[in-house]
């Protein structure tokens, strides 16, 4: 049958001269253990779906793969460092054997894309051969798709708890906040305050419809450092469709330093979400953002005690309360509901046991584990 691929080939190539292209209208098909070895675009206007063997892409030209209808190949190899771009999708049932060169599809039409057909597989991917692009699975449980830019290879691990009917995955090497190529943009302070910075150098679009855990990982051209100085505060976090948010997707494990690593995510369904990338856990000098507060110790249920979310933060506090003349009233460590508008200070204050007159108070607020001090006002109303 390698003769009869051959004579197809030569009987095509004055056309191939004449228009640069193989134009497939449905009278190729590779049988079993055949080769054939596109150096030239693939027009492909009919079926080209019963194939077996072996079809490549060689040369040193970019090879283009358009048409009306998807191709369908058994084995596949690319060996060209300037890649196949597709313009239209290609789906492979076996082996695809990453040489040299990218597959790649344009990433504003995430409709086209390198297709794995249940069982498929591939090898040899690393950062000089992958799919700069979209990557479709078929009936798969697991996956690593072999997803980068043009430089990199940046792969997703997918683990879900059963088989994905279809999944897509591509990687962009953009700013979330205003990508280039991806149709939407994401706002970095639509996120919930245990949340810090959010990685402005890239992200991975990922649907799936079954809950899955995710395996990313990151180098020195991810920057961590820009996020957070601890490792163990890195965090996968995807936008929320239906929120129109940052959430915190949480992480498993995590493994690595800032320079290079991995995480695995708790399970998601990855069609709630847009996109997904790193982001690191607020510090808590983040998240104390210490607010005016209100004490009405009137037995309602409501405000009758101080109350500061952010001290649970710390292990070692002490806070103290101060009327409007400097005098200290209260004083306590480890501080939680204590202060209802009575004094606990052994000094002047008149008519203890009646509470302390309504009106406005000073807090200081030190947190020696943190290396963190705050002070703010509080207004007493019995």
């Amino acid at each position: 049958m390698k003769n009869v691929i051959y004579i197809l080939v030569l009987l095509l190539s004055p056309s191939l001269e004449a228009q640069t292209a193989l134009y497939n209208s449905g009278n190729i098909r590779i049988h079993d253990e055949g080769q054939i070895g596109f150096h030239t675009d693939l027009i492909n206007n009919a079926a080209f779906d019963q194939n077996l063997g072996l079809a490549g892409f060689y040369g040193s030209s970019m090879i283009s793969v358009s048409g009306a209808f998807m191709p369908v190949f058994f084995d596949t190899e690319i060996a060209n460092d300037n890649g196949v771009m597709l313009n239209t999708g290609m789906s492979v049932s076996s082996n695809t054997n990453f040489v040299a060169g990218n597959f790649m599809t344009p990433r504003a039409q995430q409709d086209i894309y390198f297709n794995f057909l249940q069982d498929a597989f591939y090898v040899g991917e690393g950062d000089l051969s992958k799919v700069d692009g979209y990557v479709t699975i078929n009936n798969e449980q697991s996956f690593i798709f072999p997803v980068g830019d043009a430089v990199q290879l940046r792969s997703l691990t997918l683990n879900s708890t059963s088989a994905n009917s279809f999944a897509k995955c591509a990687y962009y090497l953009e700013n979330a906040t205003n990508p280039a190529t991806f149709p939407q943009s994401f706002d970095p302070t639509k996120k919930p305050r245990t949340m810090g910075a959010i990685s402005e150098v890239e992200f991975w679009h990922l649907e799936g419809s079954v809950s899955s855990s995710i395996q990313i990982s990151w180098n020195q051209r991810s920057n961590m450092a820009a996020l957070t100085e601890d490792v163990a505060k890195i965090i996968p976090v995807g936008w929320n469709i239906g929120g129109k948010s940052w959430v915190n997707l949480g992480a498993a494990s995590v493994v690595g330093d800032l320079t290079q690593g991995f995480l695995t995510s708790d399970n998601f369904v990855p069609n709630d979400y847009a996109i997904i990338t790193f982001a690191s856990e607020a510090t808590a000098k983040e998240l104390l953002t210490l607010d005016n507060y209100l004490v009405t110790p009137n037995g309602d249920g409501v405000n009758d005690a101080l109350y500061i979310e952010e001290l649970e933060l710390s292990d070692d506090d002490i806070i103290s309360i101060f009327n409007r003349n400097g005098q200290k009233v209260y004083e306590e460590s480890n501080y939680t509901t204590g202060f209802t508008g009575y004094s606990n200070i052994n000094n002047m204050v008149i008519n203890r046991e009646a509470g302390l007159p309504n009106g406005i108070y000073f807090y200081i607020i030190e947190m020696k584990d943190l290396k963190l001090n705050y002070q703010g006002f509080l207004y007493l109303e019995h």
